[in-house]
């Protein structure tokens, strides 16, 4: 392709965007080895180095022009960050022939040289993909972002169900109606608090309350209806069904960790697992001596919180029977309180997890005495 001068005139200047960078005869030839995206909803960055590391493109792009270019563009690799449509954008490029990598946003952040604003950040995404050290985001498929997309609108109504029954407990508390806690008190009290003509309650306050009630029925089913969508995604997916032996993981948690973790290889180890759920313990050491903190509570919130609920369950049933006196449980409990025990098994079924996962094992519960 040849080259030719800029143009002299107002009117065959290129318009803002047009243009590569740098604008010389050699950049142009120059190789793109990676390219950094700062994703958005309508206008993208791009920013790409050659093989000596020099920016040799700064381009915006909308995003109907974003497959037609990377369709054009030889092979390289790509960084963006683990945000909103990244895994779309991710599949994409990848079925174009890119190698696409994910990052975590807080490790694109130290790499950003000035102000923040579009093309620091996709420049600062081309320098973090680039690090031989960086952690990468697993990157998931369409059945993934459905399946957890279903954890996610359930997790919703979860919330809104929980807000609208305190709620209607604290409404009736103000009018020396009390309510034990629990959603099963709610539904079983209310019909017969709305009947009772003895209680005072005008009947504006009735009719608010029979419709708060409504509305909370309603969220319940929303609720049972996304769990028989995931026990049913569940059922039909062996890897699930493996996850949900393992004493404190059952259909839901077990479904969540398939669809996020996807290939158990991603990570070297048990504990790089647990790390990444956030399950291991803070550090603040200096000079040769170690203080171990609370947990980190990093990466994902989601699955840190089921792993810990269905850890409180197992510790539950360890008090009640007496079999299980002699367990590793049991003699956690016996040393710390049953928080550090329920982290403490989230952790250990974290591990488990990624065993499972990575070398295609079934769960044995005494693999542990059977190795001794």
């Amino acid at each position: 392709m040849g080259w030719s001068p800029q143009p002299e005139t107002a009117s065959e200047v290129p318009k803002c965007g047009e243009w590569e960078f740098p604008q010389t005869r050699e950049a142009t030839e120059m190789k793109i080895t990676t390219i950094g995206i700062d994703l958005a909803k309508n206008v993208f960055q791009v920013h790409g180095v050659g093989e000596r590391g020099k920016a040799v493109l700064r381009k915006p792009l909308k995003r109907e022009q974003m497959a037609p270019f990377f369709a054009n563009l030889p092979p390289c690799l790509i960084g963006m960050e683990a945000c909103g449509s990244a895994h779309f954008w991710a599949n994409k490029l990848q079925a174009l022939g890119h190698t696409v990598k994910l990052i975590a946003p807080q490790f694109v952040k130290p790499y950003v040289k000035t102000n923040k604003n579009d093309a620091a950040d996709a420049e600062a995404i081309c320098e973090a993909v680039s690090r031989p050290s960086m952690r990468f985001v697993p990157i998931k498929n369409g059945e993934q972002q459905a399946i957890l997309a279903l954890h996610r609108a359930r997790q919703g109504f979860v919330k809104a169900r929980t807000a609208q029954a305190n709620q209607i407990r604290g409404l009736l508390a103000e009018h020396g109606i009390i309510i034990p806690q629990g959603i099963g008190h709610i539904a079983k009290q209310l019909p017969e608090i709305l009947e009772d003509g003895g209680n005072g309650l005008s009947g504006t306050f009735r009719r608010l309350i029979d419709r708060l009630g409504d509305h909370l029925k309603e969220l319940d089913r929303q609720v049972q209806e996304l769990e028989v969508q995931i026990q049913t995604w569940h059922r039909e997916h062996a890897v699930s069904k493996k996850l949900a032996q393992i004493p404190g993981i059952g259909p839901i948690t077990a479904s969540a960790l398939v669809a996020s973790i996807g290939d158990a290889r991603n990570f070297e180890d048990g504990r790089q697992l647990a790390a990444w759920l956030g399950l291991v313990p803070r550090q603040n050491s200096s000079g040769g001596k170690q203080t171990l903190l609370g947990i980190s509570k990093r990466g994902n919130t989601y699955l840190r919180t089921l792993l810990i609920h269905g850890a409180r369950s197992v510790i539950r049933v360890t008090e009640r029977k007496a079999q299980h006196a002699g367990s590793w449980l049991a003699g956690v409990m016996g040393r710390r309180n049953k928080n550090v025990a329920a982290v403490a098994l989230a952790n250990k079924n974290a591990r488990i997890v990624w065993a499972l996962l990575a070398h295609g094992r079934d769960y044995q519960a005494d693999y542990g005495s059977a190795a001794a």
